[in-house]
């Protein structure tokens, strides 16, 4: 793989010295509200030289580790299954090669690509979810593949017992109700968290973020916003406390950047993403 032409800052190692690798997915066409998260990986990217590779709240830098930025995934807008083969087949040379993949949405559908392939190489994998949404539905307007189903048919792949759910504050009564008998969900906020991450104990760790799990005062720029939710501060600790743990593949999505003109959400996203990669770096020295 070559390094994409314009990558995350510091993100700049080549592919073969590399630890971690970045990629974008740029696919909103199960969007079922306001579309605009194909911009997110691109946006991300150009608008991360406004920050610094050096982290001050967790005392470390980018340009210390070894992360490859491989860029965007060309997806096929027309079909989901397509889409999410390429984003499974991209996630499985990387794992092959025994990186780390980190994804970069691109609405929520994406994750469950990278998901089949890292389940494929560690079956006994949990997942780490936050949102707003449960995705949990079993279709939306008779498509099983949609942003509102993602988790259900990650569960389809696992289970029940290795869903954990954080800040959940929006989605059909069905959906609510399935979670009681089938994940562990955590509604509004994160409380829970480290009693979930306890009994995961050193078992590998899916961990996806949907940023509209955050209150849409601090960032609005998101297909779906919910009010309510938490402040950056609470989602900074929280993947701390998650990439302590055994994190082997991560994503982080529904960024739309033009739906904040302030460019205030995508600055959000860029340090939330600056931050996951830190997090996980410094735990797998």
């Amino acid at each position: 793989m070559q390094r994409n032409v314009e990558t995350f800052i510091g993100c700049d190692s080549s592919y073969e010295e590399a630890e971690l690798v970045l990629f974008g997915a740029p696919f909103d066409s199960t969007t079922s509200y306001r579309p605009g998260a194909r911009s997110g990986p691109s946006a991300i990217r150009h608008e991360s030289f406004g920050i610094e590779t050096y982290s001050p709240y967790q005392d470390e830098d980018i340009t210390d580790f070894k992360v490859f930025d491989s860029g965007d995934l060309e997806l096929c807008f027309g079909s989901a299954e397509s889409a999410l083969s390429d984003i499974e087949a991209h996630t499985q040379k990387i794992l092959a090669d025994g990186k780390l993949p980190l994804l970069i949405g691109g609405e929520h559908l994406v994750t469950l690509g990278a998901f089949r392939a890292v389940q494929k190489k560690y079956p006994d994998i949990h997942i780490i979810h936050f949102d707003a949404h449960c995705d949990l539905r079993d279709d939306y307007l008779g498509a099983e593949l949609s942003h509102a189903c993602v988790i259900r048919r990650c569960h389809d792949i696992i289970g029940d017992g290795r869903i954990h759910q954080f800040c959940i504050r929006s989605g059909e009564r069905e959906e609510f109700r399935f979670a009681k008998e089938h994940t562990d969900m955590h509604r509004f906020s994160l409380d829970g968290l480290a009693e979930a991450l306890c009994e995961i104990g050193d078992k590998p760790v899916y961990f996806t973020i949907d940023l509209d799990c955050l209150d849409p005062a601090y960032f609005s720029g998101t297909g779906t916003p919910e009010a309510g939710g938490i402040s950056f501060m609470q989602l900074l600790d929280a993947i701390e406390k998650v990439c302590e743990h055994n994190v082997v593949g991560a994503d982080i999505n529904e960024l739309a950047p033009m739906l904040d003109t302030s460019g205030a959400s995508t600055a959000f996203a860029c340090k939330t993403l600056r931050e996951l990669i830190l997090a996980i770096m410094k735990n797998k020295r």
